[in-house]
């Protein structure tokens, strides 16, 4: 069994088995330690570079309240709230569906995943979509005023997650019905850890995505009532097809 720490280190990501100089971690492990915290701080700081989803799709940018990023950090009232003039450059198209991209706490996640992401899910999701949008110092509860400003059925807000010691690139999902200010997050069904190849990858995520949003307009409801069954009719499928 003396091999069983570096065997389960191969399995995951986390810190297990560490080696130890006396009563502390080796030099190695110390660095390793500290170049995973630089990171992580990284992708909270890091700047929304937008230019690769430009190239993409047609894309509208818009901004919360938070006037920087400091701020935002300080204030997360402020990143749920879409002021007025921003509001106002979302005109509804008669589009059911919007996709927004917004920087949350790791632009980093957004660069390696949105574009390849949204790829995956638009052969999938169905109906009419709005242009994808951009949200720059973005919470979650943004996306609500922006779906609530297209005037859509339903909003699915990719977002950047909170970076740990070992995951700085971390996209969330979150599908909401009938999106609108006041929102709570009982309300909404996410899809977290989208991070080939460390966590979902973008064919699996998008699937599950696309599942949530086609029972959304099925029950007209996400939230807590909607169980994300989408790997169970995944096998059932699989199951009913003939060899």
């Amino acid at each position: 069994m003396a091999d069983l720490p570096a065997r389960l280190a191969a399995l995951t990501q986390a810190r297990i088995g560490l080696p130890r100089a006396g009563q502390t971690l080796n030099t190695a492990a110390s660095l390793a330690f500290d170049l995973a915290h630089a990171q992580a701080r990284d992708a909270v700081h890091a700047v929304f570079d937008t230019s690769a989803l430009q190239a993409a799709f047609d894309l509208i940018e818009v901004h919360s309240a938070a006037p920087d990023r400091a701020t935002y950090l300080q204030r997360p009232d402020l990143g749920r709230q879409l002021p007025a003039k921003e509001a106002a450059r979302l005109v509804p198209t008669g589009a059911d569906t919007a996709i927004v991209v917004g920087d949350g706490l790791s632009a980093t996640a957004v660069a390696r995943h949105g574009v390849p992401l949204i790829r995956a899910l638009l052969p999938r999701i169905g109906g009419v979509l709005a242009p994808v949008v951009a949200a720059h110092q973005a919470r979650v509860a943004l996306g609500d005023a922006i779906g609530a400003a297209l005037g859509v059925d339903i909003v699915v807000m990719l977002i950047g997650e909170r970076p740990g010691l070992s995951a700085p690139d971390s996209l969330g999902a979150y599908i909401t019905w009938q999106p609108r200010p006041g929102r709570q997050d009982s309300e909404r069904n996410c899809v977290s850890n989208i991070r080939p190849p460390h966590g979902l990858d973008h064919e699996t995520a998008a699937t599950r995505i696309a599942w949530l949003v086609q029972q959304a307009r099925a029950l007209r409801l996400t939230g807590v009532a909607l169980k994300d069954e989408s790997s169970v009719t995944a096998r059932i499928s699989q199951a009913a097809t003939p060899a």
